[in-house]
């Protein structure tokens, strides 16, 4: 599997899996969004086995289920070693690629306790949470995401 496009075909795939089960959605969002958030969450388990990770969604807003449209484009976490504390690679290099691959955007040490690293990374559009052996999108994801994300895979999680 190409590492340089990980992250992309990670969410294309996932995002192909929602539209084809969209249908499905639809009508259970009718009777109980707990059971389309446990289909949503048992697809991105799927998936995310596909490419050896945990793919994980999140509704921060619980109105947001409602958004089936919305599946799999944002509010999503993946994690690759959730022991691993430190990054293979200095948190510097990690900040600098972020503002260079998502433009307007800040980037801070965060979650720094126990010997852990990690990184917060704010823009406009909302924020990623890159820690070590995980990372987390709370923001829709895009093209300029995507880049990031792929960066991120190719040197930071499977370097």
């Amino acid at each position: 599997m190409e590492i340089d496009s990980l992250f992309s075909k990670l969410i294309d795939e996932f995002r192909t899996n929602i539209n084809h089960n969209s249908g499905i959605f639809d009508a259970l969002l009718r009777k109980n969004s707990n059971i389309v958030y446990q289909k949503i969450n048992e697809i991105a388990k799927i998936t995310g086995s596909r490419y050896n990770v945990s793919l994980q969604v999140h509704f921060p807003d619980s109105k947001k289920i409602n958004d089936i449209d919305a599946y799999g484009t944002e509010n999503i976490g993946i994690v690759v070693d959730k022991f691993r504390k430190t990054f293979p690679i200095p948190r510097e290099t990690i900040k600098q690629r972020s503002v260079e691959l998502l433009g307007n955007a800040y980037a801070q040490d965060a979650y720094m306790y126990e010997g852990k690293e990690g990184v917060k990374v704010i823009f406009e559009a909302g924020r990623i949470e890159v820690l070590p052996g995980s990372i987390h999108l709370w923001c829709k994801i895009d093209e300029k995401i995507k880049n990031y994300g792929n960066w991120l895979m190719q040197n930071v999680y499977f370097p």
